[in-house]
């Protein structure tokens, strides 16, 4: 049997290193899954939810430094990774996902399970083309990981199952991922253009972002020569909040009025690879400086007075010999004191007293975080399970954190846990998810359990969508459609064959966490935590105060009163 065109394409795969593609089978992929079987050197994670293949070889890409491969059958079997590649693509991660498409006679012909994916995925993609005839392979596949891999993202591979059948004998594939490091960095006068507003200004504030990992060392510097304070958005927790000085914590939804207010008091906001979404949050008055790899990306969330493209790393270390200027230090001091004692406070409130329920999930989140190994990879839901690791996981330069932190979409822990666990088998991986998000993709339980993935899941059981809750009441509105009845999750883990242990105590939970996380095989710990537990954004304005006084005043006229005594015992009576 001679060469056929989808083992090019394995061939290809194997020469830029990939080890493994996350998929469902189907007939459209019977070439490419014969190939992988007949190569023996790469391997099949199968799925239960395309969605989750998507999302796995996200957090591979992210972990092993290298790009990840996802696969679908044509039409709805494709069609299932757009979720999970909208998140790698706008979290900038090397993805490709390869699209098995109809029989290439039938196209037009409204053949079954027919779509355009080389269209449906432009959208979420760098680059989604058609591959249609031999020739065109393994060419195609260069082009399609260079554009992950140069910029970022996700690049799709449409591929009729008919052609990944067809002969090619003569083509041998060669290196097809050329992955470079170039130094990228502004112009001297840039430089001391970006310098001179750093060097006269009285009050500056950093603003971090993930843009600036492996540049933690030359932060530190920066800070000290301006004494300044940095605030830090989310995706940079990981790289920056350990062993720094300088940090008076997040600013956001979720985050510190530390944060907060060391930002709106400067007179100068250096915001350095980061693209905090919320305008809200951004200074009226000082002066808003910006460096970012990607210069389209320059003054889209505030009017900048200096916009300057370069990887951060390098640009500081361009940056420090310019500065000049002795800082005072009273404005990094009176923020890094308020963040101490905002600090202490919420540490204050992980607490838990043995026959007090529910559980309090910031004592949950801190008892996890204390008992994790000190390379833990956690993933964590959107929505509460975000807000209990921004404010309550501890980092240390070792650990990861993975999130939907830009597309924001329900169900990404358990998933990005798979592809975390595949990429790294010898690390711990815990997924921190919600009772809704673990429920819309549960059925990749059996996924976990079939390749035996070590992952142990914490599961935040409130019975209700509760963020979306909080969101509700801060705009006045009563809560509608939130609630969910959860069956007992341990009890349906444990039907799937996979450990589950369900926590409703306090006084059991520390105990239940130690028996979790040294068990060999996967783990989920149902943890019925509290419902209402207030987290406030660190600025309260107007309209969310009225809006909650109004959701108190609609939940008594409605007969609702008792949420209000509940509400006052979790936040009140700790």
């Amino acid at each position: 049997m001679g060469q056929s065109i989808a083992d090019l394409l394995i061939d290809s795969l194997l020469q830029a290193g990939v080890k493994r593609i996350y998929g469902i089978v189907g007939d459209s992929l019977n070439a490419v899954l014969d190939s992988i079987r007949r190569s023996g050197k790469i391997e099949w994670i199968g799925v239960r939810h395309e969605e989750v293949a998507a999302f796995a070889a996200g957090s591979d890409s992210l972990l092993s430094d290298s790009i990840a491969v996802c696969a679908g059958s044509s039409g709805p079997g494709n069609l299932h990774l757009i979720n999970g590649l909208y998140d790698c693509h706008r979290s900038r991660i090397p993805v490709l996902a390869i699209a098995a498409h109809i029989p290439s006679n039938e196209i037009g012909g409204e053949y079954f399970q027919q779509t355009r994916p080389d269209e449906l995925f432009r959208e979420c993609s760098h680059f989604s083309e058609v591959v249609t005839r031999p020739e065109q392979m393994p060419r195609m596949v260069t082009i399609a990981m260079q554009h992950a891999v140069s910029k970022k993202g996700v690049a799709v591979l449409v591929l009729p199952g008919d052609v990944a059948a067809l002969p090619d004998d003569e083509t041998v594939p060669k290196h097809v991922a050329h992955v470079t490091q170039p130094v990228v960095r502004p112009s001297e006068e840039e430089l001391k253009k970006l310098a001179n507003y750093l060097n006269h200004g009285k009050k500056v504030t950093l603003l971090c972002g993930a843009g600036c990992a492996g540049a933690h060392e030359q932060l530190m510097k920066l800070c000290d020569q301006l004494k300044s304070p940095m605030v830090i958005a989310l995706r940079g927790k990981e790289h920056l909040e350990y062993d720094n000085p300088y940090s008076v914590g997040l600013t956001g939804l979720i985050g510190y009025s530390s944060g907060y207010h060391a930002m709106m008091d400067c007179d100068v906001l250096l915001m350095l690879g980061t693209d905090f979404p919320y305008r809200q949050f951004f200074p009226k008055k000082a002066d808003i400086l910006q460096i970012d790899i990607r210069p389209e990306h320059l003054g889209r969330r505030a009017p900048l007075s200096l916009g300057l493209c370069g990887d951060i790393k390098d640009t500081i270390e361009a940056l420090l010999p310019h500065l000049t200027k002795t800082h005072d230090e009273s404005h990094l001091n009176k923020y890094v004191r308020h963040y101490q004692r905002v600090r202490k406070s919420l540490d204050e409130m992980a607490i838990g007293k043995p026959g007090r329920k529910p559980i309090h999930p910031q004592y949950l989140t801190k008892l996890v975080s204390d008992l994790a190994d000190e390379d833990t990879i956690f993933t964590c839901d959107v929505g509460t399970p975000t807000l209990w690791a921004a404010r309550y996981l501890e980092m240390n330069g070792k650990r990861k954190l993975l999130g939907s932190f830009n597309h924001g979409t329900m169900a990404n822990a358990m998933p990005q846990a798979i592809g975390a666990q595949c990429a790294m088998p010898d690390r711990q991986v815990i997924a921190l998810s919600g009772d809704g998000g673990l429920a819309m993709l549960m059925g990749d339980l059996l996924t976990i359990r079939q390749h035996q993935l070590p992952i142990k899941m914490v599961v935040y059981n409130n019975s209700a969508l509760s963020f979306v809750e909080l969101e509700m009441k801060a705009a006045g509105y009563l809560e509608t459609g939130t609630g969910l009845k959860n069956p007992n999750l341990a009890a349906v883990a444990e039907s799937m064959g996979i450990r589950g242990m369900r926590v409703e105590d306090p006084g059991d939970l520390k105990s239940s966490i130690k028996t979790a996380l040294k068990d060999d095989g996967p783990v989920l710990l149902d943890v019925v935590v509290n419902r209402q537990e207030l987290s406030l954004p660190p600025k309260i304005n107007f309209e969310q105060a009225h809006g909650f006084t109004l959701w108190m005043v609609k939940a008594v006229l409605n007969g609702d009163g008792s949420k209000l005594v509940e509400l006052a015992k979790t936040n009140l009576l700790r």
